[in-house]
């Protein structure tokens, strides 16, 4: 039979691919990145004895200190300058630091303060970060993050599972810490805390900044942060800048008013400082002036007011917490950066406090109740970290220029919001799937409907999708509405079920662009009006504002915020008219479209106008822009509710540049190459827009970034629920659709709980200590005479999501993820000559991520070229330059030659037991046993959504090589199955499955078993993690399977819920002893085989059309001839026919003999007899032991 003939077989061998067959011989390591190496061993020793190894960077020094943990994502100058951390080993949460280097230290602003960072050197002790990233990429970046670390004499360690460390000081609270590096002194334990460290830091002079401004400020310098200084005289104050311990008395006949500045350590020991903000506070009359204190002047005023401080087991530092105005109801997202607390409840009458932190309730800032006296734990001037509390500079310095005596009275008004008084809502869903419209919505509806039902929503759906999971009739699930109506998404329709079941509202954003348009077109026939039916969440002229192009850029304009040039038509001409004023290449886009349909870059006017007419069939309504293709694309998933209360929840990086519509581009969450000034400047921006639009809900706003600078645009802002949210949602744990339908009924952030910790607040962000990559998956391939060229307008059909704790290791799972016969980042496909790779390369195509493997493998082309052809950025190609040359290094070699630390570093990097066993010349099996023997092992992990710094109590797991232990521990033997999910949406596999998946978890907990969900499709309802009882957000692999089996000691798998993919695993998984449930897999494998299943019909005495299994092709003739054309051609093991075709000649015969051994390699091919005219007919059934107890004939 026809297996791997060379005759037919078009895909070029893996282990011949791309210049493989030049580099196996080579012995000497190849490392072609031109970044430096860091091997110097070094270990981060805890007092209690707990040691941790890894490598040093920067200054080849010990150090010892007291160690604490931030959760922020970007801003490590600032951190590192920050005196705050005086003393303290910093240990960042996120893994990958170093990204976008360090930009220049000495340039100054206008008021002569370092421009770049908040002090005039590096404060902290040292630096433990998982991976350092010794290539950096950024337009800023004046030096490497080791090379500031080296100049500064302040050593950091790499290599450390931080997540680990990060538990460790929550569970016992910080402590002292020293890094050793090899070959350096072992220097003793120390707290920094028992020294006054604000004396250290503090100016030793008095400073002048902003002279001559009209505000006279004399700022407490505890270990000032310069953005405090600059936020003061950007406002019109002159600021003098006094020594912790200056005589303020002696001051007050020159200050307007008095501020007190953030610091490190324990506010009880400032004795001095603490008597003379008590003289400060006393005074009377004419001599009252506003004091506002940030974060250590927060505890010294509590102090100095008679209050009491106390230290905190592990602090609060990050750029994610949540701080609620007890005055207002607000909630703030804040910078902050301290050891110790101020006790609220020990203040004396005259105070009250003002903020608490949203997660823990401590102080975070009290008010004097007749006195203009304020202050602020956080950081409200930022750098790192959100804008979001800055006007609290403004408020200060408007008490200062109103000569305010009396109480502030702007931080104490509550506003007065409305919630809407609904009983029953109607939920449109989004009809049928389609390119740009898949199972996201099932998921959005589901949640939304789970929400509703919880506040007790009477609910009706309106979907007409039966493969869903929200139109199951199921009815004691929590996630199903009370009456389902299976009917088109239109107007006419939906009239019909408002007429019948009178709900009071109705909620659109769930649906995507289907159930907003017939949401827009109800607003405008007034059929809402007419039954009295209110829109729930963000309202009809804000969806008109978002959707209309012109409006769009009318409403950014009153804001000042940045659009490209452009203009709004309604005609090809127009169109025509605008690009000529604008300038070749455009970019046109249509309004109410989806999937950026009818969208796209056109060089010239012939291109425009023929796409153009193309947009007028779709939209009455196309935007000309000015193109700014190359730029990044950089997305952010805003939440807001109705009082104003505003959140990102998670902002996703596109691996390629603009040109290419996100649902077809690989993304990468959090972004990888932003400085904090960007990621925070696009984060104020996006919640000024959302702000000033008036959303109430989620929705998902895009830029272009230009990668040369820190100019930007808004390219479109969608108020609804889409793809890009149903995979935030899933990166972050953050249930997105969930919360925004609770906030369409008017109920506020603050009062909902994070469903992850189950204790904190859901008026927060999400802190990633992990890497999520997200790859589309097309299926161009199924059509005829269609394009691979991908752009702006959508083609996938679906997409994978993958979770590790880097990069390298998360595109490597997420290109397995996408196509099982794919091993990872490498060669694919034939190979191309250096000509042609370089013209594929710069125009995308569906390939492109093989052609760059081809390219960095082989070396035809360095990491500038391809950055030069492709526009990515060079941190990311860097990072797959290191997964090719580690497959280079290891190819060749035996197993039994492999090191331990070759086999960690493989992967660590994301390297399956198949392509090991590739590279090494054996079976993935003998991997796996001489890894475990190892004990090389991947670590399990939870998406706790707070980077560890609270205890989670989450099913949500993934699993990773990057780690040196477990958040939960493993199993004994118990009565769980493991059900295997669909993995990514594709044309034949779509929804239809994840009903059968959820369809079984829900049945399996009903019936007492605990049910592991194993699935990787970020669109899908069964990896909600609410639904089962553990959640594996990961491959579909033999190898995964086997080592989540491994840990959850489950009683079996279910393999029959999930499509193919599962049922190509049977077997495998059958030899290599796990237990599967249901059909035994050796009759799996009579189905799914071919040749077996054809031998089985005759055996049975089935009749069957004429077979032969395929030898060689001249065999295949032999039978065409003797059967007589046409023949069906099938190959075994494959989803809806894939490479399944009829062929009318011996030419036809040859082209899709080569399509259907592509396919399936390693399984027969049969050719048979194709019936013309034959009636088609179906017969699904469900049997037992052999025996159909139910069936239906379609």
């Amino acid at each position: 039979m026809l297996r791997l003939s060379h005759s037919v077989k078009r895909r070029v061998p893996l282990y011949k691919a791309s210049g493989n067959r030049l580099l196996v011989s080579a012995r000497e390591k190849v490392d072609r990145r031109n970044a430096p190496r860091f091997e110097t061993p070094a270990v981060l020793e805890f007092e209690d004895g707990s040691r941790f190894h890894g490598v040093s960077f920067g200054a080849k020094k010990s150090t010892a200190g007291e160690v604490v943990f931030t959760t922020g994502m970007v801003g490590y100058p600032e951190a590192l300058t920050d005196a705050s951390f005086k003393g303290q080993i910093l240990n960042m949460t996120f893994p990958m630091i170093g990204n976008y280097g360090v930009p220049c230290t000495k340039t100054l602003d206008k008021y002569g303060l370092n421009k770049n960072i908040e002090s005039d050197r590096i404060h902290a002790a040292g630096m433990i970060v998982q991976d350092y990233s010794n290539h950096h990429s950024h337009w800023n970046a004046a030096q490497s993050l080791s090379e500031w670390l080296e100049s500064e004499g302040i050593p950091g360690i790499a290599g450390l599972d931080t997540r680990a460390i990060t538990k460790k000081i929550r569970s016992t609270g910080a402590m002292a810490g020293r890094i050793i590096v090899e070959g350096s002194d072992t220097p003793d334990f120390v707290d920094p805390n028992e020294t006054n460290l604000a004396a250290l830091v503090s100016t030793k002079e008095v400073k002048m900044f902003g002279e001559g401004n009209p505000l006279k400020i004399l700022a407490v310098d505890c270990g000032i942060k310069y953005n405090i200084i600059r936020s003061l005289c950007a406002r019109g104050a002159e600021v003098k800048l006094v020594p912790w311990n200056h005589d303020i008395s002696s001051e007050i006949g020159w200050y307007d008013g008095l501020f007190i500045s953030n610091g490190p350590g324990d506010p009880a020991i400032m004795e001095e400082t603490t008597k003379q903000l008590a003289k400060a506070m006393a005074l009377q009359g004419d001599d009252v002036k506003p004091i506002f204190g940030i974060c250590l002047g927060n505890q010294l005023l509590g102090r100095a007011a008679g209050a009491t401080t106390y230290k905190l087991p592990f602090g609060n530092r990050g750029q994610n917490q949540p701080v609620n105005n007890l005055k207002t109801g607000q909630s703030y997202i804040t910078a902050q950066n301290h050891g110790y607390a101020l006790d609220g409840k020990t203040l004396p009458s005259e105070w009250d406090e003002l903020f608490v932190n949203a997660n823990d309730g401590t102080n975070e800032g009290i008010i004097h109740k007749s006195k203009p006296y304020f202050t602020a734990q956080f950081h409200p001037e930022h750098c790192g970290g959100p804008t979001d509390t800055e006007f609290l500079f403004d408020t200060f310095l408007d008490a200062v220029r109103a000569k305010e005596k009396g109480p502030i009275t702007s931080l104490v008004q509550r506003p007065i919001i409305a919630r809407p008084q609904v009983k029953k809502v109607l939920v449109l869903g989004s009809g049928g799937l389609s390119i740009g419209q898949a199972g996201e919505f099932d998921y959005s509806g589901s949640q939304a409907i789970k929400a509703l039902k919880e506040e007790n929503i009477e609910t009706i759906l309106i979907n007409p999708n039966i493969a869903s999971v929200q139109t199951n009739i199921d009815r004691s699930s929590e996630a199903q509405a009370s009456n389902v109506y299976y009917l088109p998404v239109n107007p006419d329709f939906v009239e019909q079920v408002i007429k019948r079941e009178r709900p009071d509202g109705i909620l659109i954003s769930m649906g995507g662009q289907t159930a907003l348009n017939c949401g827009v077109e109800l607003h405008e026939k007034g059929i809402l009006q007419k039954y009295g039916v209110q829109v729930m969440g963000t309202q009809i002229d804000v969806i008109n504002a978002t959707e209309d192009r012109e409006i769009f850029n009318q409403k950014l304009a009153e804001i000042n915020e940045h659009v490209a040039q452009s203009e709004a038509v309604e005609s090809v001409d127009e169109a025509v008219r605008a690009a000529y004023e604008i300038g070749f290449p455009v970019m046109i886009r249509s309004a109410f479209a989806l999937g950026g349909l009818g969208s796209g870059i056109c060089e010239d006017e012939a291109e425009l106008r023929r796409m153009a007419q193309k947009a007028f069939a779709g939209s009455p309504q196309i935007l000309v822009e000015r193109s700014m293709k190359g730029w990044k694309e950089v997305e952010y998933e805003v939440v807001r509710d109705a009082a104003g209360n505003c959140i990102t929840v998670c902002n996703m990086e596109n691996f390629d540049p603009l040109g290419i519509h996100t649902g077809d581009s690989i993304v990468i969450a959090p972004s990888q190459t932003l400085s904090n000034r960007e990621y925070h400047m696009l984060r104020e921006t996006a919640l000024k827009v959302v702000r000033h639009l008036g959303i109430v809900g989620e929705c998902n706003i895009q830029y272009a970034l230009n990668p040369y600078s820190e100019e930007y645009c808004i390219i479109e802002v969608n108020a609804r629920l889409s793809r890009s949210s149903a995979l935030a949602s899933k990166a972050t744990g953050y249930p997105l659709a969930f919360v925004a339908a609770k906030l369409a009924l008017g109920i506020n952030l603050p009062e909902l709980k994070n469903s992850v910790t189950k204790s904190t607040t859901a008026c927060f962000e999400p802190s990633l200590d992990y890497c999520v990559a997200k790859i589309p998956r097309w299926d161009l391939s199924k059509f005829e005479n269609v394009s691979t060229e991908i752009g702006s307008s959508m083609k996938s059909v679906g997409e994978v999501m993958s979770i590790a704790r880097n990069f390298e290791e998360a595109i490597q799972k997420a290109l397995r993820m996408v196509e099982p016969a794919i091993e990872g980042f490498e060669p694919r496909f034939d190979e191309l000559p250096h000509d042609e790779l370089v013209k594929a390369l710069g125009k995308p195509t569906d390939r492109r991520i093989y052609q760059i493997a081809q390219a960095l493998k082989s070396g035809q082309l360095t990491i500038d070229e391809v950055h030069e052809i492709t526009k990515i950025d060079t941190w990311f190609l860097s990072r797959l330059q290191g997964i090719a040359d580690c497959d280079v290094n290891l190819t060749g070699k035996s197993l039994d030659a492999v090191t331990a630390p070759e086999l960690i570093e493989a992967k660590k990097l994301g390297f399956s037991d198949r392509q090991l066993g590739r590279m090494f010349g054996c079976l993935d099996d003998d991997v796996r046993v001489k890894r475990k023997s190892l004990d090389i092992v991947p670590s399990v992990k939870q998406i706790d959504t707070l980077a560890a710094e609270y205890p989670a109590q989450t099913n949500y797991l993934y699993m990773t090589y990057n780690g040196s232990e477990h958040d939960v521990p493993a199993q004994d033997a118990n009565n769980g199955v493991m059900v295997l999910g669909s993995g990514a949406y594709r044309i034949g596999s779509s929804v239809e499955f994840d009903w059968c998946a959820v369809s079984c978890i829900r049945t399996l907990r009903k019936l007492g078993y605990r049910a592991v969900m194993l699935n990787y499709n970020p669109e899908t309802v069964s990896t909600d993690y609410d639904e089962c009882d553990q959640l594996y957000f990961e491959e579909l692999s033999k190898e995964r399977v086997m080592d989540v089996n491994d840990r959850e000691a489950v009683q079996g798998v279910v393999v029959s819920v999930g499509g193919q993919i599962p049922n190509n695993l049977a077997l495998p998984l059958h030899k290599a002893g796990v237990k599967i449930l249901g059909t035994h897999p050796t009759m799996i494998d009579s189905a799914e085989d071919r040749y077996k299943f054809s031998m089985l019909m005759d055996e049975a005495g089935v009749p069957q059309p004429a077979w032969k299994e395929l030898t060689s092709m001249q065999e295949a003739r032999d039978f065409a001839d003797r059967v007589g054309y046409p023949c069906l051609v099938r190959p075994s093991y494959v989803l809806s026919g894939a490479a399944m075709n009829v062929a009318y000649t011996h030419e036809d015969l040859e082209n899709v003999l080569g399509q259907a051994v592509a396919v399936s390699s390693d399984h027969p091919v049969v050719i048979t007899k194709f019936i013309q005219g034959a009636k088609e007919l179906e017969l699904d059934a469900v049997a037992k032991d052999g025996k159909v107890i139910a069936a239906a004939i379609s």
